[in-house]
């Protein structure tokens, strides 16, 4: 297995009838990206919206709609808008190539095409994808930790309130932070401060089993986990869980009220939703819920349910 087989190929839908064409451009790109193959309008757009690929290499000249009215449908659907659009055609006349351009086609090529042309066109096109994709998820990490920051999180945590809300289930959220960091920071310097929160959360990350729970860094020395079908009980024992994993890393911190080393404080809150977009309401039950756990010592687990 080479290492290009490794990694999840790029996705390239072709939309051409012509089976030389479809032949030539597949021989090309197969052995680098994964093919897939529409041979009207029609079929192109359910391709497209089932399959999401990364770039759509589409003929103008189709059997039951032309290329521009494909290419006019894909973007004005939020799915496949952002698709990369490269039209292989023979119509080699300026104005068609204008048009297709201003539809938000990416490129145009004319037929009998060039493979090597083809081939550094569609690379590029790719590059560019895959440079906007890794783009996309910095700006849902937290670039000290590695984890989901607190923008992923808001958006995954409405997306899963909403889910819940359709089916019934209970959400629980979990919020907790290190117990006397400014004393931690004020002892042993901004340097060991950040280094101890990168062990916190790689603590916290090893501690979660489930894939559907996400942990994020909500800022300073707060940590949120969204937890979907999980009532309190459930909450309750993965809460000490993460509380265990923090207090057994051993993180000194002489300068704290609460134990010689590093402790976390957390509050739990799980409820059935019962309007939309109210994940806040349960932020704020997770937020009593951890400053309970502080006035009643700190390096414990504190929650409860919020009522609809």
């Amino acid at each position: 297995m080479t290492a290009m087989d490794a990694l999840e190929k790029q996705r390239i839908l072709l939309i051409d009838d012509e089976r030389f064409n479809l032949n030539a451009l597949h021989g090309l790109l197969r052995e680098a990206y994964k093919i897939m193959v529409a041979t009207s309008g029609e079929q192109g757009l359910k391709a497209a919206k089932t399959g999401l690929p990364d770039l759509i290499l589409l003929d103008i000249n189709l059997p039951d709609m032309d290329g521009f009215e494909v290419c006019r449908q894909l973007k004005s659907d939020a799915n496949t808008q952002n698709i990369p659009i490269i039209f292989i055609t023979a119509l080699s006349n300026p104005a068609d190539e204008t048009l297709g351009l201003e539809l938000g086609a990416s490129d145009y090529i004319t037929k009998p095409f060039n493979p090597s042309v083809v081939w550094a066109r569609v690379r590029t096109q790719l590059r560019m994808v895959e440079q906007s994709k890794l783009l996309e998820r910095f700006a849902f990490l937290d670039s000290l930790t590695g984890l989901a920051n607190r923008r992923a999180f808001e958006d995954r945590g409405a997306s899963e309130w909403n889910r819940c809300l359709r089916v019934g289930a209970p959400l629980s959220a979990i919020m907790l932070d290190v117990d006397q960091f400014k004393r931690y920071n004020d002892t042993y310097g901004h340097g060991a401060g950040d280094e101890c929160l990168r062990r916190v959360a790689r603590a916290l990350s090893a501690a979660l089993s489930r894939s559907g729970d996400l942990l994020s860094r909500y800022g300073g020395e707060e940590f949120v986990v969204v937890m979907p079908d999980t009532a309190l009980d459930g909450a309750m024992r993965v809460a000490e869980k993460l509380r265990e994993a923090v207090e057994q890393e051993h993180l000194p911190h002489l300068a704290s009220g609460v134990a010689d080393h590093v402790t976390v404080s957390l509050g739990v809150a799980t409820t059935v939703p019962l309007v939309v977009g109210g994940l806040a309401s349960l932020l704020a039950e997770a937020d009593r819920m951890l400053y309970a756990s502080k006035t009643a010592g700190r390096n414990r687990v504190t929650g409860g349910e919020l009522k609809g």
